[in-house]
């Protein structure tokens, strides 16, 4: 139903790390049932909707990861928010497949959280254990960031996905739906947790 390449896995990982447009929303929920394209929805703040996808549109799936997935030269993104010494905490660590390498790379404001930022490039040396966390410290084009990862924080890796991953109770995220005038939305990519895994 949904063709799925690798070259469709870089646009949707993209969006993890770019602005989205103006005209769209970011939504999250559950996925209560699927026919053919049109899924039907419980948003996060309970109400229920329509999510309606492209014929085209690209699946990316999200499995829980650790920090041992993580090593020297790993290319991941990490939401966090600024602390006082300069560092950046960890909302969420992302670690992308080796080819989408680049992808967002860089540091920038993340929109959906206030005051928070979006950080992608490759990890410098292994993650160094400390009493608050482990430290990670990301190199990209411009600079580089030392991301504090505390043991609770959620770390995933994004997976091609596919229509099997729409499934009645999966957690998703879009980032880049465009509500209709009958309060129904539309997409071209979706992310899918896989076992529990709560996009973000």
């Amino acid at each position: 139903m949904f063709p799925i390449s690798k070259t469709i896995l870089a646009a949707a990982v993209a969006c993890c790390a770019l602005t989205v447009a103006a005209q769209t929303t970011r939504i999250r929920g559950t996925i209560e049932s699927a026919e053919h394209n049109t899924l039907a929805v419980k948003l996060s703040d309970g109400t229920e909707s329509k999510l309606v996808l492209a014929p085209n549109a690209s699946i990316l799936g999200v499995v829980k990861a650790s920090m041992a997935d993580i090593k020297e030269g790993t290319f991941i993104g990490s939401a966090a928010m600024p602390q006082p010494d300069g560092s950046q905490r960890a909302l969420e660590v992302h670690i992308f497949p080796e080819e989408m390498r680049g992808t967002g790379e860089g540091h920038r404001p993340y929109a959906p959280v206030p005051q928070g930022t979006m950080t992608n490039g490759s990890t410098a040396g292994s993650p160094v254990q400390g009493i608050e966390g482990s430290t990670i410290t990301i190199k990209y084009k411009e600079g580089e960031k030392k991301i504090v990862v505390k043991p609770d924080t959620p770390i995933v890796r994004y997976v091609i996905g596919s229509a099997a991953d729409l499934k009645p109770g999966a957690h998703f995220t879009v980032l880049g739906a465009t509500k209709k005038p009958d309060g129904t939305y539309e997409a071209s990519r979706i992310s899918v947790g896989r076992d529990g895994v709560v996009p973000q």
